[in-house]
């Protein structure tokens, strides 16, 4: 496990709507190098980038064309070099978005593979041996490509249509079609071994690791993800042998299974089985101040999970949002998102603040899709710095944005929110700090559930390490709420070091309120 990961706050940058420096309305590498000191200043230390490399980007860079090499919109390999010197010299990581489940229709790999003549890309992708044979019956399989190619097959999808899936073999093969491959086979292991060679690519040239896209989806017919579990326990084992301070972030949802598999920290996401989205979305978030959510069920499985994350020396992630949902602002007022980054920025594990998050940026309703973003595009707008055109974004002109900038809250930027002591910019820095100054909140600390009833307010935790101890009680809801026996006990005589909202009573916590008791 690298040590960093122990301070690590991450920042989550999608490139191309993030800052631009040659005046194309496309974000890039020194466009993001400009502005390591903002990402420093919040009190972030590490940077996720999403995709970078060559793409037709039917899918925003999530289809890749040639992993060997970045997007010339962004730069060159030798710029991505400068960006990681540059993230190190202010004492900072930073982590690449890998794409090993599928690529695009134009990588090189795929262009080889529809060839009849057999050759070493042949077996790259899932194919079937008959044209008009599809993936039905096969799990992991999101579509399929048909015709246009000399051999006599259909190809599997792993997303879009313009994603074939890679082939690292079946787990469960059906012994009438012989296309369906083992893992142990030929070109799954190739297969492997060319993804065990990309990420050693860009490790030698100064990333500290990678967020893996749909890190389950490797192996296909895969009950319970056994064989995808082995084999990221391989190629995660062979990345840490030779780079032992490198890190692996999944994109799974299931730390039970990400953990095992040997990455170092999951996300939990707005897919799967977390109960993440009934924190800041959907129709009734429990840090709403109507009050009618629930957060019992989203502890229950937390708890479990987090008992893993001590057993197996990994750790989870609760992101403030990230470029496949709708913003938090979409769902909560600027108050609420304040409560909200202080449960965000309290609890166990690495946090990851989603770019312009930190400022209450808007979810951009009725934009056109742009780059398969679909719903989605509307979190993609273009980040806010300060109030001159296209808000510090970029210096073209307007029609030649990436997407377009959000018009409907023209004060939200950078530089406004700097100037406002209770902006929700200044809050989220002053609760980066709070967690810095106590050992108690810091990514290892234990952490306990002291009260939490289903469909009830408030919710109480505990985090702890050998010097200190605190107790966190958030009442999010537009009422006050009587205290528990149990945790009136505990607050007794206590006190109160950092509060959001009315004081705490003996008895009573405020409504739209958040405390911190200092316990020991």
């Amino acid at each position: 496990m690298a040590e960093w990961l122990d301070e690590a706050l991450f920042y989550e940058v999608y490139p191309q709507s993030f800052c631009d420096s040659n005046a194309d309305g496309i974000g890039d590498f020194k466009g993001l190098m400009g502005k390591l000191d903002y990402i420093l200043s919040l009190g972030c230390n590490a940077i996720w980038m999403n995709p970078c490399f060559d793409s037709p980007f039917i899918d925003a860079g999530y289809d890749i064309r040639d992993y060997y090499r970045v997007a010339a919109r962004y730069g060159t390999n030798e710029d991505l070099k400068e960006l990681f010197k540059a993230v190190h010299e202010k004492g900072m990581h930073m982590i690449l978005d890998l794409v090993p489940g599928h690529t695009s229709d134009e990588c090189e790999w795929f262009k080889q593979s529809k060839k009849h003549e057999r050759n070493k890309y042949t077996d790259r992708y899932v194919w079937s041996d008959d044209i008009w044979e599809g993936f039905e019956s096969v799990s992991g399989v999101t579509g399929a490509i048909r015709g246009g190619t000399e051999r006599p097959g259909t190809c599997a999808t792993n997303f879009f249509n313009c994603q074939p899936a890679l082939n690292y073999g079946f787990a469960r093969k059906d012994p009438d079609k012989k296309w369906q491959q083992g893992v142990d086979e030929d070109g799954p292991r190739a297969t492997v071994k060319e993804i065990e060679k990309v990420m050693d690519f860009w490790l030698s040239m100064g990333c500290d690791g990678f967020r893996v896209d749909m890190a389950h989806s490797l192996v296909k017919n895969d009950d319970g993800h056994l064989a995808t579990i082995k084999l990221w326990q391989e190629m995660s084992g062979y990345l840490k042998e030779r780079h032992p301070d490198a890190v692996m972030v999944s994109e799974w949802g299931e730390p039970e299974k990400a953990l095992k598999a040997g990455f170092d920290m999951d996300f939990l996401l707005h897919f799967g089985p977390s109960h993440y989205l009934e924190l800041f979305r959907e129709d009734k978030p429990y840090f709403s101040a109507k009050g009618e959510g629930d957060i019992s069920e989203f502890f229950e499985l937390y708890v479990r999970n987090l008992k893993l994350t001590k057993d197996q020396g990994g750790l989870i992630c609760i992101p403030s949002g990230n470029h496949d949902m709708r913003r938090m602002a979409k769902y909560l007022t600027d108050d609420e998102i304040k409560i909200a980054f202080m449960f965000l920025l309290t609890m166990p594990g690495v946090p990851f603040i989603y770019y312009g998050d930190e400022l209450g940026m808007r979810y951009v309703e009725g934009l056109s899709s742009v780059e398969g973003g679909y719903e989605r595009t509307g979190s993609r707008s273009p980040m806010a710095f300060d109030a001159t055109a296209n808000a510090g974004f970029s210096s073209a002109p307007e029609e030649c944005l990436y997407i377009r900038q959000d018009e409907s809250k023209s004060y939200i930027n950078v530089e406004t929110e700097e100037a406002d002591p209770d902006s929700i910019l200044n809050n989220v820095k002053e609760l980066i700090g709070f967690r810095r100054e106590h050992p108690a909140l810091s990514n290892r600390a234990d952490f306990s559930l002291v009260y939490c009833k289903k469909n009830e307010y408030p919710v109480v935790y505990g985090r702890s390490c050998d010097d200190e101890a605190l107790l966190l009680i958030f009442n999010p809801a537009g009422r006050n709420e009587k205290l528990s026996d149990e945790v009136k006990e505990l607050i007794k005589d206590k006190t109160v070091i950092f509060s959001m909202g009315d004081e705490l009573s003996a008895d009573t916590v405020p409504g739209k309120s958040a405390h911190v008791i200092m316990i020991k």
